[in-house]
């Protein structure tokens, strides 16, 4: 069988004579050679040649069809990747420490073989054509010539590589399991997927090896490292089995409350080996900033993130856990006050979602409730009164349908609300005006026979166990948490970045929050499922 105009990996195109068996009868050709070796295309045949190479290393899998006949599948080679190309470098401990085999390499890590450290993660999986692609930004280096980002990417202050290191297990760790005392803390707001993470957190660290009673949670957030008021508790297999079926986090949270040299000292007096600090933009900055501590003072502790963010704004990754759960959700509030507007005169259902900086939430709960008519996200400026304005389009939409939906992210609108200096919690994060009162009272006053159903689901999303999609990822990212730390790197994040998951500096993914691209796939898409004009 032959394919013509392949490409391989590399981006060369070739063509390729797949050797296929089958039963007799059928009048087709074997898959083996005159001389009885299996043949498959071979990286070395790259001129557009049609003729098989044999390949030893190529592996061949005999299938059986539904009809009883057997075919063979080829495995394709590739060129190893080359270890110069430019990389994310991840801090790391490791000069200070002594190598070792994993505890995994009797069972090849349960089958799956390890984690390679050349191995790569690509930090961009789109070449675009030009700056007219659509989510496409245009860049000029320092020699004047232009290349093309993704417009996510804009919001990095530094050029990046173009690879990242994966994550996984290492057949090489650098902490002594048995000797090794681990911290685990949760901060800022709640997030669905929080017990998770501290269940696989828990459990992997037992896998290696580590006794019980050398794990330890830190109660309330950052402050629970010396606030006599909330000591540490000890965490077992056992004590955390079953908690993932639970909202929250069985250790608190709080926002804040980083009081670097006390984190330190007691990092110190404790004998930590491994802190894992599961945080958003804040919580990272507090891990970073504990990492950068430690470093001065000569104290060897691996500080390992784990990226939550309810509103999916963390820089690169694809998205961070909690998200879907959060997502599916939403789209019950959604649906509610659907049902409460389509069941009034003139109804208008007006829900307010998460999404201070980014509307993610909001974007993604209107695209897959398939309800909402105006969707309102920080990323896109809108107004409300003119020809262009949004209350001239809910008019149109009351007009046609009779009822109508907005959905509004909480940051959205700030521009208008905006009552001077800007105010931040004690986690960084902006201190908002209110958008949802605002906009009902807005809308009431413009449709003065409307009746305007309003809904805040915002605690009711945050504090729900997570769906089956979320659990599995909040289970990998704590895998992946342990397997950074024996790896001996400090100072990192980990996540899915173009599906694949990988490590990645702290410093670089709290540069700035992530943002709905207003020039995206995504928000086109939604826009042109809903009909939705600008409003501005």
């Amino acid at each position: 069988m032959a394919f013509s105009g392949l490409r391989d990996p590399t981006g060369l195109r070739y063509d390729v004579t797949l050797p296929v068996r089958h039963s007799r009868g059928k009048g087709m050709t074997s898959s083996t050679s005159e001389g009885g070796q299996r043949m498959s295309w071979h990286p070395a045949n790259r001129r557009g040649n049609s003729t098989a190479l044999p390949c030893k290393r190529a592996a061949c899998v005999t299938c059986s069809s539904k009809a009883g006949s057997d075919y063979a599948v080829t495995n394709f080679q590739v060129e190893t990747p080359d270890v110069s190309d430019e990389v994310l470098e991840c801090p790391s401990l490791r000069h200070m420490l002594r190598p070792r085999p994993s505890p995994f390499c009797v069972s090849n890590n349960f089958g799956g073989g390890f984690v390679s450290d050349e191995d790569r993660v690509a930090l961009s999986s789109i070449k675009f054509a030009s700056a007219d692609s659509a989510g496409a930004k245009c860049i000029s280096n320092d020699n004047g010539h232009s290349s093309w980002l993704e417009a996510s990417m804009e919001q990095l202050c530094v050029p990046l590589p173009p690879w990242s290191l994966r994550a996984g297990a290492r057949e090489t760790i650098w902490h002594n399991p048995v000797e090794v005392n681990a911290a685990i803390v949760t901060c800022g707001g709640l997030c669905p997927g929080l017990n998770d993470v501290v269940q696989g957190l828990v459990s992997k660290l037992t896998d290696y090896g580590v006794p019980e009673g050398n794990i330890v949670g830190i109660r309330y957030g950052f402050r629970g490292f010396y606030d006599r008021k909330t000591k540490p508790i000890m965490l077992t297999k056992k004590s955390v089995e079953g908690i993932h079926l639970e909202g929250g986090t069985i250790l608190g949270t709080s926002r804040g409350g980083a009081d670097l040299r006390e984190i330190v000292k007691q990092i110190d007096l404790w004998g930590i080996d491994m802190v894992f600090v599961v945080g958003g933009n804040g919580g990272n900055a507090g891990a970073a900033a504990i990492q950068e501590e430690l470093q001065k003072n000569d104290i060897l502790c691996s500080v390992v993130a784990v990226p939550k963010s309810i509103d999916n704004d963390i820089l690169l990754i694809d998205k961070t856990f909690g998200f879907d759960t959060a997502v599916e959700e939403a789209q019950r509030a959604l649906l509610a006050a659907k049902v409460e507007a389509g069941s009034a005169y003139r109804g208008i259902g007006l829900v307010k979602l998460m999404g201070r900086q980014s509307g993610f939430i909001a974007m993604q709960a209107s695209m897959a409730s398939g309800v909402v008519d105006i969707c309102l996200i920080p990323e896109v400026p809108f107004k409300l009164h003119g020809e262009t304005g949004m209350f001239a389009y809910l008019e149109k939409v009351l007009s046609e349908k009779g009822h109508a939906m907005v959905c509004v992210a909480e940051g959205a609108g700030q521009d208008i609300l905006d009552e001077g200096e800007v105010r931040t919690d004690a986690s960084g994060n902006p201190i908002l005006q209110d958008v949802g009162p605002w906009m009902k009272k807005e809308i009431k006053k413009c449709f003065k026979d409307a009746d305007v159903k309003y809904i805040d689901p915002s605690y009711q999303i945050r504090s729900i166990p997570t769906i089956s999609g979320d659990r599995i990822y909040c289970k990998v990212l704590a895998h992946n948490a342990v397997h950074a730390a024996f790896a001996g790197f400090t100072g990192v994040t980990m996540g899915l970045v173009n599906t694949h998951y990988c490590y990645l500096p702290i410093h670089t993914v709290i540069q700035a929050p992530r943002r709905v691209d207003p020039r995206g796939k995504t928000w086109n898409r939604l826009r042109a499922s809903i009909g939705q004009p600008n409003f501005y």
